[in-house]
């Protein structure tokens, strides 16, 4: 099943972060837990983790991308 990854919302005023860089590739295998990005906001640049267990089938937005809070920034399959 192919799952969204979304840029999180990591405070209460923010709208949109940054993409600093990808720690994943497509095809990469991660796991639940695992940083899988960094995300650059207007005060700090943090690890934002994979919520679920899966490999990495597409990346939306790649490094130097500033993307809506909850916009898709790429997928991963994982088992059902």
């Amino acid at each position: 099943m192919k799952k969204a990854i979304a840029m999180p919302n990591l405070g209460y005023d923010m709208e949109a972060g940054k993409i600093a860089s990808w720690l994943v590739a497509v095809g990469d295998d991660v796991s639940r837990g695992q940083p899988i990005a960094e995300i650059e906001t207007d005060k700090t640049t943090v690890e934002m983790e994979s919520l679920h267990t899966g490999t990495v089938v597409e990346i939306v937005h790649g490094d130097g991308v500033e993307v809506d809070v909850g916009q898709v920034i790429g997928y991963l399959e994982v088992a059902e």
